[in-house]
């Protein structure tokens, strides 16, 4: 008994110890990003982590950046909240129809199995490869530096994630919902609208937020595609280079800025999230 109370005090401990740490690793990135934000360029540079005894923090960073810098960081604050949001609805309204047809019908041309995978295969594609090609395309358009642009690249790569997401989370809905409703005289979109939509809500809004965190953090694209106008914020923070090397203390800045609204927009759909990953919405 005592050597197996010794054994799984040992394991609790250990198990602690490797739960700090990685919170430590997670947690010091944006530790980092906080107090830079409140440093003077001289103080970056130098081992001070510890505000107020290695250093004493300064707002000047922030006034900097919404006197001086504010109409741009305000543009691109917009223009990434505008791209996101309609990439990741339009990927998601686009995806959860593609969804609920591979999982509700069967089909002979191409096998379900064999489309599903051809979504996931457009995962696997580098970015790389297609961008020249957007971009011919883009100019071909009259759309470079446009936001619809960004909205219809970013909806692209965001959709397979959509369509493989609802597609696993219709099969989990019991089928004899929607067999009732059309018993009941509902055609088949009444049924896919009224029953197996509402049921979809949570895994709806984590496929949204999926969608919406990677368009928010695009930048291949929006570097290649966009140079005045519809500069997301992505580009507005890695313009912060300077003849003598980066600004961290403004990087740093900008940074949380970026990181607030997709942080707040997590944080109050919390709960759909965690009940749409892990498919929780109806047991079958």
């Amino acid at each position: 008994m005592r050597r197996r109370r010794k054994g799984s005090v040992v394991t609790e401990i250990l198990t602690w110890v490797v739960v700090v740490i990685a919170v430590l690793w997670v947690l010091f990135p944006f530790y980092w990003t906080v107090i830079t934000s409140f440093k003077k360029p001289a103080d970056v540079f130098r081992l001070s982590s510890i505000p107020w005894l290695q250093f004493t923090p300064t707002l000047s960073n922030w006034q900097t950046e919404f006197t001086q810098r504010g109409p741009e960081i305000l543009r691109g604050i917009t223009n990434s909240i505008i791209i996101a949001v309609f990439a990741s609805l339009l990927a998601v309204a686009l995806g959860t129809l593609a969804g609920y047809g591979l999982a509700r019908y069967r089909y002979v041309k191409w096998r379900n199995q064999s489309m599903a995978f051809w979504f996931l295969s457009q995962r696997f594609l580098p970015p790389a490869a297609t961008v020249i090609p957007f971009f011919l395309l883009m100019k071909s358009l009259g759309l470079l530096d446009t936001r619809v642009a960004l909205i219809l690249v970013n909806t692209t790569f965001a959709m397979p994630f959509a369509v493989l997401i609802m597609k696993d989370m219709f099969r989990e809905l019991p089928v004899e919902l929607e067999e009732a409703a059309l018993v009941d005289g509902c055609s088949r979109f009444e049924a896919f609208l009224r029953i197996a939509l509402p049921l979809a809500a949570p895994a709806l809004v984590a496929t949204v937020i999926i969608c919406f965190s990677f368009a928010w953090n695009e930048f291949l694209f929006a570097l290649v595609l966009t140079y005045k106008h519809a500069t997301p914020m992505t580009i507005i923070i890695a313009g912060t280079e300077h003849t003598q090397g980066v600004q961290f203390w403004y990087v740093s800045t900008r940074l949380l800025l970026a990181i607030l609204p997709p942080t707040l927009l997590a944080l109050t759909v919390q709960r759909y999230i965690v009940r749409g990953l892990t498919m929780g919405a109806v047991k079958g």
